[in-house]
């Protein structure tokens, strides 16, 4: 058999010496939505808009374009990436072909982490909509209770966990349609939202540029307090490398999840920009403290100018896209441990790399992630300070994965080793001779934010020792893993052979480029 035959026959998975396990059914919108309900418009602007607005005030919306702008240059570097490697748990295997074994092994220690608790961060946001749709759904007490608000989130957010693992661990292609059907309906949703809020608008665009007095007497000014206020943006646009985490079950992958990958960021960015810009445009009264709020917010401001009935309705799409979104993110989190486990990278990696055989999925890692993230939603019942600044450092941890694919991609680019010659012939999305300042401007801005989310403030992750939790957190995830690889992970790193390409010895006889059998995933021998 060729080499040609070979790649065609195993849908090129034979070139990173994995056989096709599994199912490839999702086509580009689905790909698209992958993307797009990772990031969610309207789970992350409504949920985060008190953070921004109560913080920075309305001035707070330059924000927006502000981290859109750093995040495209992530997101251009990894489109590049997409298009050479279209391979589950994009981030950890993007740094296992640019670094090696111990980069791409903490890339994808971190970026499990993060996801685990990030869908716990996202099924919280039930609580910000739901009770507000109908009061039957605050189960437990009232809901302006910080107590009582605390245990019904944990209540909602559990059954929506119960969701997306049952959802997940049926398999992709029931996934993709609800994710996909979800993605469409929040996308019509968030254009209306922006046409009938376009048509109420009160205030002038001068506010956008007023501070309200905020910062004065503080260190840096109004400057500082938008650096905090910048987190509510910050927290939003990042999880479109999802597209290309699903690029083993993704029809053409190398041509559909580069382009799905930019599409969700650019979309994510207009529309999310324009209903953060009228919302504050349309607000009734942008004194009013309520919009600071969790209990009130941007949820707040579309019942008050759309009334509420047809307020009502949004809401009810806005529940959705959170759904969708907790859902993508759970998706991506197995894919992720899939990949890692394929290369028998964590522990018991021959049970979490089975694919169910009818299915096509992985399941035990559905349950288990689910389980995960249950347990540490509890956490939020009796502690919610805590676990507000534990997700808030989930999220440092995304752009440090981040940093762990575009830092090595930079020194390889540096040495002119990358794009390599497979790269360049292939014919798919590259950066050409903008790709060194499109990734030094990614490398400058996942720094500079990981450091601005990091830096200790009592307004993110509250007083004495708390303000600390980013060090903390991040140290100890850190250490407590990257002493389990160097003791016993390094040692046992190779692709299972249940995984292994059939033919992977006879392609690499025809093409000495591919990957020998012996060869662990970082490119060295066993």
């Amino acid at each position: 058999m060729s080499t040609t035959e070979h790649r065609t026959g195993d849908d090129g998975m034979a070139e990173f010496g994995y056989s096709q396990t599994l199912d490839r059914s999702i086509g580009k919108f689905a790909s698209f939505a992958a993307g797009v309900s990772y990031i969610s418009i309207l789970t992350g602007t409504f949920q985060l808009f008190y953070f921004g607005f109560g913080t920075g005030g309305a001035a707070y919306w330059w924000s927006w374009p502000l981290v859109f702008a750093g995040q495209f240059m992530v997101a251009l570097s990894f489109a590049e990436l997409a298009g050479r490697y279209p391979v589950a748990g994009s981030v950890y295997n993007w740094s296992k072909r640019l670094a090696g074994g111990t980069t791409s092994w903490m890339a994808g220690w971190m970026m499990l982490t993060a996801s685990i608790v990030t869908i716990t961060a996202v099924v919280l946001a039930y609580q910000l909509v739901l009770p507000q749709i109908w009061s039957g759904f605050q189960f437990v007490g009232d809901a302006a209770d910080a107590n009582d608000a605390a245990v019904n989130a944990a209540i909602l957010g559990g059954l929506l966990i119960v969701f997306t693992t049952v959802i997940n661990a049926i398999g992709v292609k029931l996934m993709s349609r609800i994710n996909s059907a979800g993605v469409f309906i929040e996308l019509i949703a968030a254009v209306l939202i922006i046409v009938l809020l376009a048509f109420n608008i009160v205030n002038p665009p001068s506010v956008l540029f007023d501070t309200q007095g905020l910062g004065e007497g503080m260190p840096g000014g109004y400057f500082g307090v938008f650096l905090v206020a910048a987190l509510a943006s910050a927290y939003v646009m990042y999880g479109f490398d999802t597209a290309s985490s699903l690029g083993e079950e993704t029809v053409d992958p190398r041509r559909t999840a580069p382009s799905a990958i930019l599409r969700a960021v650019v979309a994510s960015f207009i529309i999310g920009g324009l209903i953060l810009l009228l919302l504050i445009l349309a607000a009734p009264d942008l004194g009013d403290p309520a919009y600071g709020e969790k209990s009130g917010g941007g949820q707040l401001i579309l019942l008050q100018v759309l009334g509420g009935p047809v307020g009502i309705v949004f809401l009810v799409c806005i529940a959705i896209a959170i759904t969708v979104c907790a859902l993508a993110v759970h998706t991506a989190a197995i894919r992720l441990m899939f990949a890692m486990a394929r290369d028998n990278a964590l522990p018991a990696g021959a049970q979490l790399a089975k694919i169910d055989p009818v299915h096509k999925t992985p399941v035990i890692p559905s349950i288990l992630i689910g389980v995960l993230a249950l347990l540490i939603l509890i956490s939020n019942i009796g502690t919610p300070e805590v676990f507000t600044a534990v997700t808030s450092v989930a999220i440092i941890m995304i752009y440090i994965a981040y940093l762990l694919v575009t830092v090595p991609m930079l020194m390889r680019r540096l040495r002119g080793e990358w794009p390599d010659e497979a790269g360049r012939a292939t014919g798919y999305f590259s950066l050409g001779r903008f790709g060194i300042v499109v990734n030094v401007l990614a490398v400058v801005w996942g720094v500079a934010m990981s450091i601005n989310l990091a830096w200790p403030r009592e307004e993110v992750y509250g007083a004495g020792w708390l303000a600390w939790s980013a060090f903390i957190f991040i140290g100890v995830i850190a250490l407590a893993g990257l002493i389990w690889y160097l003791l016993r992970g390094r040692h046992q790193v190779g692709t299972l052979p249940e995984h292994m390409a059939q033919q992977l010895e006879e392609a690499h006889e025809a093409d000495p480029t591919l990957p020998s059998p012996d060869a662990r995933p970082d490119g060295s021998q066993a």
